[in-house]
């Protein structure tokens, strides 16, 4: 799945989202693209809509999906 999530400028925030996913499951592989704010999310058995709390619990705007 991909994510497009805003607020996303720097390393600091790959690595917020990144723990944050990872947090709920560890076997996710979590893919960071800032240019064009995405978050692809491979593997692991996370629903979207728990990926989509954990991108706003850490602090992102979840904007939408990306296809």
């Amino acid at each position: 799945m991909k994510l497009i999530v805003d607020n996303m400028s720097c390393n600091h925030c790959v690595k917020a989202v990144t723990k944050a996913i990872n947090d709920i499951d560890p076997k996710a592989v979590v893919t960071v693209d800032l240019t064009k704010k995405e978050v692809a999310i491979e593997g692991g058995s996370i629903s979207q809509e728990a990926a989509i709390k954990a991108v706003d619990d850490a602090g992102y705007q979840f904007v939408g999906i990306s296809y």
